[in-house]
């Protein structure tokens, strides 16, 4: 049990999953849960007893235990001592301010990456100002490689996401040529398919497949289908760059998807056997989500924010090219408004970074949720301030076939121009060879048809 006083009054928590619950900013899902803080006085107490805990207790005691979660057993076996040991004398108090110090360099976050649990990332977000999760994820640096490097100081990529709800390979080349004569698309040109149709799905991968050599565009695909999907689909040689999978922070949350640890790694391997990558071999390509977990109860009475965390470490054994947390949505029955969607967003970036995860945001909503695009416009330029890896390039933001509102292509461009900021430098460099940008990274204006205008069904 943990005790602190504030004035008069004396608050317990149960033990670390209780604390860590009670000192979460305020969200619906852990008010649907069952576990949030009853006032503002209890979440503050809370916060204050979480700082003052040393930081090797999440060495010492487990949220879900060990003999009955294989994610826990994951953060355990995998746990590096000796990158932990600089920072294992702190408190979260003390972590907090080593990140925020001046002399707290990149170099160093990232030699202390591995041996950060989520369970620690997840404490000192809690007890972190929005501006202090900016801060601390802008100097996390995590790179990654396939086609073109991902994640470099001074870049931000775009993912093309060409959805369809018919999966019509027209409209679906329509929306690429769209989105490529944009930018977009160094991230990697994902196709969310309507349809789990074997033959709709090997025909997605080769059209994806042709477009992209045809052109010599430095890029990656992925269409975004069940991980054991995608295993057949190699198995039958077709030709699959990165796997996808969503996945969650328990092992009961990633029953609920299909998957477990062992699945993962048979497809990891699978798709290295492919060396589709010319640069790099980071072959995997993650969804998360703040909410999974206790939307199919399986979340163990552990706040949604701590599992979101918990599911960094499963993404982080197999060094993905990609991770992205898909912010709001799952609904308002996890992250009610645009000022709890922001600050997951937020959270979710800052602790994926410094676990060493290259992670992307979605920034998103969906329509019955008490948020709307000015938002998003927000949660956008705060997350690229603080060193976002990857948006979404949604045609209009709006995509038809999921049905929420996210970032569109002009989205990219905004970002791109405030921040001062460029494509991966690859992609960057065929924009250029191929007259869509020039050397400042500004798109030109074509008055005559452009080349690739002549993408069709392939």
């Amino acid at each position: 049990m943990y005790k602190i006083s504030l004035g008069n009054q004396r608050y317990h928590f149960d033990d670390l999953k209780d604390l860590l619950a009670k000192a979460s900013p305020a969200r619906s899902g852990d008010d649907l849960a069952g576990i949030s803080a009853g006032s503002m006085e209890e979440r503050v107490a809370a916060k204050m007893r979480l700082a003052d805990l040393p930081l090797a207790t999440f060495l010492e005691e487990q949220l879900i235990p060990y003999e009955t979660d294989e994610v826990t057993r994951l953060i355990v076996d995998t746990h590096n001592a000796e990158a932990f040991a600089p920072i294992s004398h702190l408190t979260v108090g003390d972590f907090r301010n080593w990140l925020l110090n001046e002399h707290t360099t990149s170099e160093m976050l990232s030699a202390v990456a591995s041996g950060i649990t989520p369970e620690m990332a997840a404490a000192v977000s809690k007890i972190m100002r929005n501006q202090d999760l900016i801060l601390a994820a802008k100097k996390c640096r995590v790179i990654t490689k396939f086609r073109d490097t991902i994640g470099l100081p001074g870049h931000l990529s775009a993912r093309l996401q060409p959805n369809n709800p018919v999966d019509d390979l027209k409209g679906i080349s329509a929306s690429i040529i769209d989105g490529l004569m944009y930018g977009s698309g160094d991230a990697v040109i994902g196709i969310n398919p309507a349809s789990d149709s074997f033959p709709v799905l090997k025909e997605l991968n080769y059209m994806l497949d042709e477009i992209i050599h045809h052109y010599e565009i430095p890029t990656q695909s992925c269409v975004l289908t069940h991980v054991s999907t995608t295993i057949d689909l190699i198995n039958q040689g077709v030709p699959v760059d990165l796997v996808f999978q969503s996945i969650a922070g328990t092992e009961d949350a990633n029953t609920g998807f299909g998957v477990n640890l062992k699945i993962l790694e048979e497809a990891y391997d699978a798709a290295l056997s492919m060396k589709r990558g010319t640069i790099g071999d980071n072959v995997m390509y993650f969804e998360t989500g703040q909410g999974s977990a206790l939307s199919s109860n399986a979340h163990h009475d552990v706040d949604q924010q701590t599992c979101e965390a918990r599911a960094y470490a499963v993404a982080r054994r197999f060094k993905p090219l990609l991770v992205n947390t898909v912010v709001g949505f799952i609904g308002p029955e996890y992250l009610y408004d645009g000022k709890q969607i922001t600050r997951a967003g937020l959270e979710d970036h800052f602790c994926g970074k410094l676990m060493g995860v290259p992670l992307g945001c979605d920034v998103c909503y969906t329509n019955h949720a008490e948020a709307d695009q000015d938002d998003m416009d927000g949660l956008l330029t705060l997350l690229v301030a603080g060193g976002l890896t990857y948006i979404m390039g949604v045609p209009g933001a709006d995509d038809i076939m999921l049905n929420y509102q996210s970032t569109s292509f002009h989205d990219a461009l905004y970002a791109r121009e405030i921040f001062g900021l460029k494509h991966a430098p690859e992609f960057a460099d065929w924009l250029e060879k191929i007259q869509l940008i020039n050397h400042k990274g500004q798109l030109k204006l074509w008055k005559n048809r452009h080349p690739l205008l002549s993408i069709q069904k392939i």
